[in-house]
C-alpha cells in the first residue's frame, strides 16, 4: 500500500443506488471497504448490505476525518446523495480505484 492509502478517510457505502447508506471513518480505506464488501464484520453495513464504496475523502488526520464524519451523518439524507453524486454520479463501485491506487 502507498502512504496515502493509509491516511484517514470518511467513507460512504451503499446497498445500491439510492438505497442504504452508511457512513464511516477508518484510518486504512482500501482495507476496511474490502471489510464491508465481504462481510467479514457482524453490523449495519453487513445488516444492511451495504457493500458499494460510493464516495471517500481523504483528510490530514483523524481528528480531521471524524470531525468530517460527524458532519456528514448529521446532514440529511439528500445531502448525502449529493456528495456521491458529485463524485461519483452513476454510483459506480469505488474500490477497484482505492485498492490498485
Amino acid at each position: 500500500m502507498t502512504r496515502r492509502e493509509r491516511w484517514p478517510a470518511v467513507y460512504i457505502m451503499a446497498s445500491k443506488r439510492n438505497g442504504t447508506l452508511y457512513t464511516g471513518v477508518t484510518s486504512d480505506l482500501p482495507q476496511r471497504a474490502w471489510q464491508h464488501r465481504e462481510g467479514v464484520a457482524d453490523g449495519f453495513t453487513k445488516r444492511y448490505g451495504c457493500k458499494t464504496l460510493v464516495w471517500h475523502e481523504m483528510a490530514g488526520a483523524m481528528n480531521t476525518a471524524i470531525a468530517r464524519e460527524k458532519q456528514i451523518k448529521a446532514g440529511s439524507r439528500s445531502r448525502k446523495r449529493a456528495l456521491i453524486e458529485e463524485m461519483n454520479p452513476d454510483w459506480n463501485d469505488l474500490f477497484e480505484s482505492i485498492a490498485h491506487g
